[in-house]
């Protein structure tokens, strides 16, 4: 599996007058990802390989499939095979327990879903929102500014396939009052980052995760404040711009949601009242 996550390539190099030169190159593994529940496809997704049951496991929770790990009785690679009866390691079937909440009606996604998008192939806007098992916690001083401003050169820190192809995004949950994140995952999709991420603490029944910070390397987007949420998130930090529509929806959830935290500095659009000066 690890062997996927960063791919050999090759490399030419070109400027104004022309081509400069030839030679290896180290790239950003991307497969796709079929998630079965019980034998039934629920969705595909494009991924880089690794920490796949994370991923599997923070997705379902996000789309309340399951709410807590013991939903979960099995996961395997087995239904995954080629032509050549070799296993693919790209088809993860999940056996749910019987007190699952398992997928809402309708709500499956039979269709093909992007590494740059995490909420397509849901069939209806109402079946974007989902009702968190985990409620945020009301807003309270939680993190200093200091602190806050401080996370984007920490996570960048742990970005270590970035380092080597430039070509993923990362996540990571911070503790309130530790230094060293809890985990970090990196992925070509900042959605997986962020399921792989919050499955992590899942397996570990570390929700709710009411003492935390999520920092993202990307954007704050609809999606990954609707993960927050769904975990019980307090803060969610991106290094780029939120949308719109992520504003409103972290006001409406309970999340502080932070962009342009770069250089020191930082926007806070929503619940600013977890932030303090001291």
């Amino acid at each position: 599996m690890a062997a996927r996550i960063i791919v050999p390539g090759r490399v030419r190099t070109f400027d104004a007058h022309g081509e400069t030169g030839a030679g290896p190159d180290r790239l950003a593994g991307e497969e796709p990802l079929e998630i079965r529940l019980d034998g039934e496809q629920f969705t595909v997704t494009m991924r880089t390989p690794g920490s796949d049951f994370e991923l599997v496991t923070g997705l379902l929770l996000s789309e309340a499939v399951i709410t807590r790990v013991s939903h979960v009785v099995s996961m395997d690679y087995r239904a995954g095979v080629d032509q050549d009866g070799h296993r693919t390691y790209n088809v993860v079937d999940v056996g749910l327990a019987p007190g699952a909440p398992g997928p809402q009606r309708g709500a499956q996604r039979q269709v093909f879903t992007s590494s740059s998008c995490g909420v397509c192939g849901t069939p209806s806007l109402d079946s974007v929102t989902k009702p968190s098992a985990y409620p945020v916690a009301p807003p309270r001083p939680l993190v200093t500014a200091a602190r806050l401003v401080a996370l984007p050169d920490e996570l960048r820190r742990h970005q270590r396939v970035f380092d080597a192809t430039g070509g993923v995004h990362a996540a990571a949950l911070f503790p309130v009052g530790q230094d060293e994140p809890l985990v970090v995952r990196e992925d070509v999709g900042r959605h997986n980052a962020v399921d792989k991420v919050i499955g992590w603490a899942v397996q570990r029944e570390l929700l709710p995760l009411h003492e935390t910070v999520l920092q993202v390397s990307a954007r704050a987007s609809f999606e990954l404040v609707s993960k927050a949420a769904m975990a019980g998130i307090p803060v969610l930090s991106a290094v780029s711009a939120p949308s719109a529509l992520a504003v409103a929806h972290g006001a409406e959830r309970g999340v502080t949601v932070v962009g342009f935290n770069r250089r020191g500095r930082c926007n806070v659009y929503t619940h600013p009242d977890r932030i303090t000066g001291e």
